[in-house]
């Protein structure tokens, strides 16, 4: 324990709340002495951070599912850490755990803030680090409860997913399928749209970028007998194309609006709303951490089918802690090719 002193944690902290897109001007890096755990609690070094949309969420003040982030506090992310400390006889030194970490390399966790960090010890031989902050994370979590609880898939049914080569929209579209639904993929890029139906096996996927009338022509072709659940990660023009097309009874789940995040005006309701009475269907948001005491289900089903070949996952690794802010915002701007994770350290 006596080289805990010798160490120094580099942070990166919110300076200001971001007006539209952030920049690197929103962050300011500190650095602080490396602390032994006290009785009871843990000491634990950052290895890779799963960088989310909901991310620029928390940067904004104002009421939420979750408070915002503090000017001057600690960007919160979740991630995968090594006990290098412990005075907790449920953490031994060299477990490896899933937490809400922080943007920074260590995280003292005191007894008191164990359930508050969501501190938990990950079973590497279901799936690999990557993989559980991907499937077997929260955004596996995220798409398993929204289209298990909320969309409620019957085999047969056509299910639709917008952010169909990110993280939540992987998990959603391999799982409909292999719950005996169509899965059609909506994704920016021939690239991602190839590897949605050849590498994952998605019916079809419709390129957004392809044309101002891609999404509505595409749903038109792929959903002939229209849309029976539609999981939305973008918000804005794409949900009303998809509320143009529904079945009767379809389900909405809102996960999120990507495309609306940054706006600096008005957020961009959906305008074919009426479509939801016509229809006779429902429009339902999902928070995961509602689902919190069911993860352990999730994560059991999920990784069987890792395992056996039914579901793939592909993470789209950007390394070093100082390249947070630019990596960030490739989640807004579509460059990321997969589930982006920050790799902080090597294992």
């Amino acid at each position: 324990m006596s080289t805990l002193a010798t160490l120094t944690n580099h942070q990166i902290r919110l300076a200001a709340r971001p007006v539209g897109t952030p920049t690197r001007a929103n962050w300011s890096t500190t650095t602080e002495a490396v602390a032994e755990p006290a009785e009871g609690g843990v000491l634990v070094k950052t290895l890779a951070l799963s960088l989310d949309p909901a991310m620029r969420g928390w940067m904004n003040e104002g009421k939420s599912y979750i408070p915002p982030v503090g000017i001057g506090e600690v960007m919160r992310a979740g991630g995968i850490g090594k006990v290098i400390a412990s005075k907790n006889p449920a953490f031994a030194v060299g477990d490896v755990v899933s937490a809400v970490l922080g943007v920074q390399e260590y995280l003292l966790v005191p007894q008191a803030d164990l359930k508050r960090s969501s501190l938990a010890k990950i079973d590497l031989t279901l799936g690999s680090q990557t993989q559980w902050l991907n499937v077997l994370g929260m955004p596996g979590m995220t798409g398993y409860f929204g289209l298990m609880d909320v969309g409620q898939p019957k085999a047969g049914e056509t299910v639709v997913v917008s952010g169909a080569a990110g993280a939540v929209g992987q998990t959603v579209g391999q799982l409909a399928r292999i719950k005996g639904c169509r899965a059609v993929g909506i994704a920016g890029g021939r690239a991602k749209c190839d590897w949605v139906v050849k590498e994952l096996g998605f019916d079809a996927c419709i390129d957004y970028k392809a044309g101002p009338s891609a999404v509505r022509d595409g749903l038109k072709e792929h959903c002939p007998n229209g849309v029976d659940i539609y999981f939305d990660n973008v918000g804005g023009e794409i949900l009303d194309a998809a509320l143009a097309r529904l079945a009767r009874g379809a389900r909405i789940i809102i996960c999120g609006a990507i495309s609306q995040y940054n706006n600096t005006s008005a957020v961009q309701g959906p305008k074919n709303y009426l479509s939801l009475l016509v229809n006779r269907a429902r429009m339902q948001g999902i928070v995961v951490f509602d689902y919190a005491d069911r993860y352990p289900l999730a994560v059991a089903e999920l990784a069987g089918y890792l395992k056996d070949g039914r579901m793939k996952s592909k993470e789209d690794i950007v390394k070093g802690l100082d390249t947070f802010p630019e990596a960030l915002i490739k989640l807004f701007t579509g460059e990321n090719f997969g589930k982006l994770v920050l790799q902080v350290a090597e294992d």
